[in-house]
């Protein structure tokens, strides 16, 4: 088991994780504006306190004058202030300016750098699969909703970053109120962390129920969905009234802390004023002066609860940086198509795994050539969509030597059983993921009519959720039609056409068999329909693996 951190090391390891974090920005191609940024608001906090040491100055001879009754020093001294008072006024202004203007540009920087990290390689896919698959355990190799992360711990991340790192710039922590507030705070810091992930659950969920209102609702799974809403949300508010109660506790001292500080310099100075030994000004100047010096001390009493919710949101986006690398560290597992000369598709050895470890499927010695139309039969569970992921490269734990043409990658389509449409105009999910522009509108139009989907023709440019509006055959059938306009060569259907009746099956299977021939290609299906077989003259069906060392072989019927 491993020892608890120390103090110091705990903040060693803090403030190595936000250097890390931090870093990558004031190294990247904006670092001379972002480090000329920097610069100018430390140089402007700097400014900041020179201006409040001469405002303090003022205090005494202004005060001075009021009680000596000098008119003309008091005068004087109003004109003073107002100089003294426009200055501020410009150092605070611009201090805040440049504050937000590099928070912003340093929160758009690092939202780019993170979503480009997420959607490269499919680490968004290998992300989720290893949270749900099994093959994690919550920790910090497999991230909680990463669209937190990226949308809110990434903007609290800079935010916290340049205003609490600038105040600690202007402030001496005192010893005693610090490491007090320290301990009493302290479980902020824990809280601040669940309650962003149970946050995240809960509205993780209702977007789910949203995205299958359709499923639940047939299924009358309003019941079910509201006990699992409301179990979550019983986790918000259970975290969350732990976090008012550890708040509760900081507020109580920080309060009383700030309250006790504002007679303790007239007490202190008093018995001097009533001696004479000082004047009014120099009274108010000593108090004036302790207010600053308390503000400054007091800034870690102030911001515990703030620094709290830093730490939080800087271990969430230290966890998400890890689980990047974890992937880098084990992408040498996924499948890779090595290009060669033959105008075919060879699986000479390939071998695929579950995300526990067991060996779930061996290929070895089977070509896929021009012209063939192949079916892939097998029990349920076998492995048949799983050897399409790994064809497609996005499966993990898959070791293989795969031999492919060269124009496989740039020519190769897959058609899920449940396609993926963006929101917005027809023509953009039709020509997802290339941009409609690539495409005219009457290639675009033809793609619907071969699709069955002539009705929708004249609403390439009618926005609206198609994810949902259409209904399961029309999803299938738009994601036939941007087969249809795209005309791969390798193209592998995974139960495409669950959703259609057999009279349309039949004439869509007939167009795509036609089209991927014509382009001198193949098409491989996985079906359970029978009806789909008659579009098939090979078979490729998994079989169990008598000889052990995988659950099943997959072998070539023709």
């Amino acid at each position: 088991m491993t020892p608890p951190l120390s103090k110091l090391q705990s903040f060693r390891l803090f403030a190595t994780k936000v250097g890390a974090l931090a870093t990558p920005y004031f190294n990247s191609e904006e670092k001379w504006r972002a480090r000329g940024l920097l610069a100018a608001i430390v140089a402007l906090n700097l400014a900041a306190v020179y201006m409040l040491v001469l405002l303090n100055e003022w205090n005494r001879v202004f005060y001075d004058a009021l009680q000596n009754k000098d008119a003309p020093v008091f005068w004087r001294e109003l004109g003073r202030f107002t100089y003294l008072a426009f200055g501020f006024i410009v150092i605070a202004v611009y201090r805040f300016y440049l504050t937000q203007l590099l928070e912003m540009r340093w929160r758009a920087w690092m939202t780019v750098h993170y979503v480009n990290r997420w959607l490269a390689n499919q680490a968004f896919y290998h992300l989720e699969l290893a949270r749900f698959t099994g093959n994690g355990s919550g920790d910090d190799k497999t991230p909680d909703n990463p669209d937190q992360r990226i949308a809110e711990d990434m903007n609290l991340f800079t935010s916290y970053s340049v205003s609490l790192s600038m105040g600690l710039l202007n402030a001496v922590v005192t010893l005693v109120g610090s490491v007090i507030t320290h301990y009493i705070g302290r479980p902020l810091i824990g809280l601040n962390f669940r309650q962003q992930r149970a946050e995240a659950d809960y509205r993780h969920h209702l977007v789910r129920v949203r995205e299958y209102s359709e499923s639940i609702a047939l299924d009358r799974g309003e019941a079910v969905e509201r006990g699992q809403l409301s179990s979550r949300f019983g986790v918000v508010l259970s975290n969350y009234l732990q976090l008012i109660k550890a708040q509760k506790r900081l507020t109580w001292f920080t309060v009383g802390f700030g309250q006790a500080a504002v007679v303790f310099p007239f007490i202190v100075a008093a018995p001097r004023f009533f001696s004479g030994a000082i004047q009014l000004g120099e009274l108010m100047q000593i108090a004036s002066a302790f207010g600053r010096v308390q503000d400054a001390l007091s800034w870690f009493v102030d911001n515990y609860d703030r620094l709290a919710s830093w730490r939080a949101t800087t271990d969430r986006i230290t966890s998400f940086e890890a689980s990047f690398q974890a992937l880098q560290a084990s992408a040498h597992a996924q499948t890779v198509a090595t290009p060669h000369t033959q105008d075919a598709l060879a699986l000479d050895d390939l071998h695929l795994s579950l995300p526990g470890g067991t060996a779930l499927l061996a290929v070895s010695g089977l070509r896929l050539n021009p012209g063939d139309t192949v079916l892939v039969k097998g029990p349920s569970g076998s492995g048949k969509s799983t050897l399409f992921r790994a064809l497609a490269g996005i499966w993990p734990w898959s070791v293989s030597r795969l031999r492919a043409p060269g124009d496989f990658d740039a020519r190769v389509m897959f058609l899920p059983q449940r396609p993926y449409f963006p929101n917005g105009a027809l023509r953009h999910a039709l020509a997802y993921p290339a941009t409609p522009e690539r495409y005219s509108d009457a290639e675009l139009q033809q793609a619907l009519t071969d699709a069955l989907l002539p009705h929708l023709a004249n609403q390439l440019d009618t926005e609206d959720t198609w994810g949902q509006k259409l209904s399961g055959g029309e999803q299938q059938r738009l994601a036939m039609a941007r087969a249809f306009l795209k005309k791969p060569r390798w193209l592998f259907v995974d139960e495409a056409t669950s959703a259609l009746d057999e009279s349309a099956e039949a004439v869509l299977y007939d167009r795509l068999k036609t089209m991927v021939l014509r382009e001198n290609g193949a098409l491989v299906s996985i079906a359970h329909r029978p009806t789909v077989a008659a579009f098939h003259h090979r078979q490729w069906t998994l079989v169990p693996n008598e000889a052990g060392g995988t659950r099943y072989r997959l072998v070539d019927a023709v």
